[in-house]
C-alpha cells in the first residue's frame, strides 16, 4: 500500500512538473514569436508575388496563428497587399513584379481588386510578368493582367481552366429517411435559403438566379481576358466549352500565353528582364515581407483618421471577438465609439458578409444611420454583401462594389425542424408535452406547426420583409415597388447591382477609402497621404488569438467539408443550432463557392 501511494504521488508530481515545463516552453515560444523583428528585404530586386506563399484576407490577422496551425502561408490583408503594390510602383528598388498565381487563396472579389492594383502598377512603366504551371480559371484571371504570361513547357503542365460553377446540395430525401421535417417560412420567390432542406432539386426561380449569377461572374472574367489578351469573350468561352485547352501547347496556340518555358528558361527570362548577369544574382523580394516592411501599422493617435470597419462573416447576435463573425452588439458598440471619436473624420464599412440574424443586422444599421448624422460613411463590398450584409449597408452615403460581389438577397426566412417522427419512428422515443396553451410546444421541435402557428410566423416574416424593402428604398432613393420587384430574395452580382441602383459604382476598397477622404475634406482632395487608416474592430493580439484557439472546442469548425459539395452548406449553416430555429434570418442559403 505504501509503495502504491509513493508511486501515485510520484506520478502526480511528475505530471505537474511536466505541465509547468510545457507551459514555460509554450509561452517562451509565443514570446519569441511575438517579439520577432521586422523582415529584412533587399534594397533592390524583383518583387515576387507567389500566391501559394501568402493568403489574401479581408482584414489584418496575426501571423502567429498561421505558424501555430502548421500553415506555411502568411496572411496578408487585401488593403495591405494593394498598398504594397502601390509602394512598389513608386519604389526605385523594385525592378518589376514576378507573379506566380498558381495556388492562390482568396475570394474572386479579392482577386478582382488585386488584379486592378496590378493593372495600375503597370502604369508606372514597370512590368508584371507571370509564370504558370497548372492554371485554374481564377489563377489565369490574375495572370492575364501581365505584360507577359509564361507557362511551363514540361509534360504534365495542365491547364484547369473550365469556367466557373457552383454546386447546390439538397437534403430532403436524406432528412425524410431520418424522419426530419424542416418547416420553412419565407418571403420571396428567389429566397432559396432553407430550400436545401425541403426540396430534392432546385426550384425554377433558384435555378434562374444561379444561372444569371454565374453568367455575370463569368462575363467579368472573360471580359478582363478579352481586354488583356485580345481574345473575345465568345472565343474564350468557346475554347472552354469545347475543352480545347488540354495542355500547354493549346494555351500557346490559342494566345493565352506568350511563351512556353522550362524552369531554367524562366530563370533566364527573369535575369534578362532585371538586367542581371545570371539568375543567382537576382535578389527576390518576398511579397509578404515587402508588405510588412513598407505598409505601416495604422496610427490611432493621429488627428486625421479614416476608420475601416470590417463586417466579415455571419451576422450573429450578442458579443464576441471571433473575426469570422459579425457580432451585432459588438459592432454596434464599435460604431457608437467611432461616432464619438473626434479623430475619426470618415468611416468605410467593408462588407464581406452573406447575412445572418435580422435583430443583429438592424442593430448595426441603426448605429450606421446615427454615425452618418455626424460623419460620412462609405460602403465597400467584398465577396458578399447579401441579405443582412446588404441590410446593414444600404443607407451608406455611397456604395462601391466589385463586379463579382454577390449582393442583394433582399428577403428573410425562418425554419424549425420537426423531429417528432424521428423520435417516434427512428429513435422509438415517446414525447408528451404539458403546457399552458395549445401552442406552448410550437418551438419544441417535437410537434409540427399547425395552420395558425404557420400563419403567425409568416406574418412576422412579411413584416420583416416589408421593413427590409422600405429601408432599401429609403437608403437608395428608390421606389418601394421597384425594390420589391428586384428583391424577392434574389441574389445579384455587383455588376447587376450597379445597373439596378443597389450600388453606385464598381470600385475597390482603396477607391472607397479615397472617396471617404474626399467627403471628409469637403470635396477638396481624395489624396490619402495626410490620413491614418485605422482598422476596426481591433484585431486580436497574438496572445489573445492563441488563448482563443486553445479554448476553442469546435475542432476546426466546418473544415471537414472543405473541397466537397457540402462546403457551401457547412459554411452557411455550420453555426446554426436547433434553438435558433425560432429566429428570423436575413441570409443567403449557401456560402457560394465559385470554382
Amino acid at each position: 500500500m505504501k509503495d502504491f501511494l509513493k508511486t501515485t504521488l510520484a506520478v502526480i508530481v511528475g505530471v505537474i512538473i511536466a505541465s509547468i515545463l510545457s507551459s514555460l516552453m509554450f509561452f517562451s515560444c509565443v514570446g519569441g514569436l511575438m517579439s520577432s523583428s521586422e523582415p529584412v528585404i533587399p534594397r533592390t530586386g524583383v518583387l515576387k508575388m507567389d500566391l501559394s506563399q501568402f493568403a489574401l484576407t479581408e482584414r489584418s490577422t496575426d501571423q502567429t496563428m498561421a505558424m501555430f496551425s502548421g500553415n506555411n502561408t502568411k496572411p496578408v490583408s487585401l488593403w495591405k497587399a494593394v498598398q504594397a503594390i502601390n509602394a512598389a510602383a513608386a519604389d526605385p528598388g523594385v525592378k518589376f513584379i514576378y507573379l506566380k498565381p498558381d495556388g492562390a487563396s482568396g475570394s474572386l472579389a479579392q482577386f478582382e481588386e488585386l488584379r486592378a492594383s496590378l493593372a495600375e502598377f503597370r502604369k508606372s512603366g514597370k512590368a508584371v510578368i507571370s509564370y504558370i504551371e497548372n492554371p485554374t480559371t481564377a489563377s489565369y484571371y490574375l495572370a492575364s493582367v501581365s505584360d507577359k504570361v509564361y507557362m511551363l513547357s514540361n509534360m504534365g503542365a495542365t491547364p484547369m481552366i473550365i469556367g466557373v460553377g457552383s454546386q447546390m446540395v439538397f437534403l430532403k430525401d436524406l432528412l425524410d429517411r431520418l424522419g426530419v421535417n424542416v418547416q420553412l417560412i419565407r418571403h420571396g420567390k428567389y429566397k432559396s435559403a432553407g430550400e436545401m432542406y425541403v426540396r430534392n432539386s432546385p426550384s425554377a426561380e433558384n435555378l434562374e438566379q444561379y444561372n444569371g449569377m454565374i453568367a455575370s461572374v463569368w462575363n467579368t472574367i472573360a471580359s478582363a481576358v478579352e481586354e488583356s489578351r485580345g481574345i473575345s469573350v465568345a472565343r474564350f468561352s468557346e475554347m472552354i466549352e469545347n475543352l480545347e485547352l488540354n495542355d500547354a501547347r493549346d494555351m500557346l496556340d490559342n494566345g493565352l500565353v506568350d511563351e512556353l518555358v522550362t524552369k531554367e528558361e524562366m530563370r533566364e527570362k527573369i535575369s534578362s528582364l532585371g538586367l542581371y548577369d545570371k539568375y543567382s544574382d537576382v535578389a527576390m523580394i518576398p511579397f509578404a515581407d515587402y508588405a510588412d516592411a513598407k505598409v505601416p501599422v495604422d496610427l490611432l493617435s493621429g488627428k486625421q483618421q479614416i476608420a475601416v470597419v470590417y463586417a466579415s462573416g455571419d451576422i450573429t447576435d450578442g458579443d464576441g471577438t471571433d473575426a469570422s463573425n459579425v457580432y451585432g452588439d459588438t459592432f454596434a458598440t464599435v460604431l457608437a465609439g467611432l461616432r464619438e471619436n473626434d479623430n475619426v473624420k470618415a468611416v468605410v464599412l467593408r462588407v464581406a458578409s452573406p447575412g445572418g440574424s435580422v435583430v443583429a443586422s438592424d442593430k448595426i444599421r441603426t448605429e450606421i444611420n446615427l454615425l452618418r448624422e455626424k460623419k460620412p460613411v462609405v460602403a465597400s463590398y467584398g465577396a458578399y454583401a447579401a441579405s443582412g450584409g446588404y441590410w446593414i449597408s444600404a443607407s451608406c452615403d455611397r456604395i462601391f462594389t466589385d463586379n463579382t460581389t454577390l449582393t442583394g438577397s433582399i428577403g428573410c426566412f425562418s425554419m424549425i425542424p420537426d423531429l417528432s417522427r424521428t423520435a417516434k419512428d427512428v429513435l422509438h422515443v415517446g414525447v408528451a408535452t404539458v403546457g399552458s396553451s395549445s401552442h406552448s410546444d410550437m418551438y419544441s421541435m417535437m410537434a409540427p406547426l399547425d395552420s395558425r402557428e404557420t400563419a403567425y410566423m409568416q406574418k412576422s416574416i412579411e413584416t420583416i420583409y416589408s421593413g427590409f424593402v422600405g429601408l432599401v428604398a429609403e437608403g437608395r432613393d428608390l421606389d418601394p415597388e421597384f425594390v420589391d420587384s428586384i428583391a424577392q430574395g434574389r441574389v445579384w452580382t455587383g455588376a447587376d447591382a450597379i445597373r439596378l441602383g443597389l450600388a453606385d459604382e464598381n470600385g475597390t476598397l482603396e477607391d472607397a477609402v479615397k472617396y471617404a477622404a474626399l467627403l471628409a475634406s469637403d470635396g477638396l482632395s481624395g489624396d490619402l497621404s495626410g490620413w491614418n487608416i485605422s482598422e476596426y474592430p481591433r484585431p486580436a493580439s497574438a496572445f489573445e488569438s492563441i488563448m482563443s484557439m486553445l479554448g476553442s472546442n469546435n475542432g476546426g469548425g466546418n473544415d471537414v467539408f472543405a473541397g466537397t459539395p457540402f462546403e457551401s452548406v457547412g459554411k452557411a449553416f455550420g453555426g446554426w443550432t436547433f434553438e435558433k430555429g425560432e429566429h428570423n434570418f436575413a441570409r443567403m442559403e449557401y456560402d457560394v463557392v465559385i470554382r
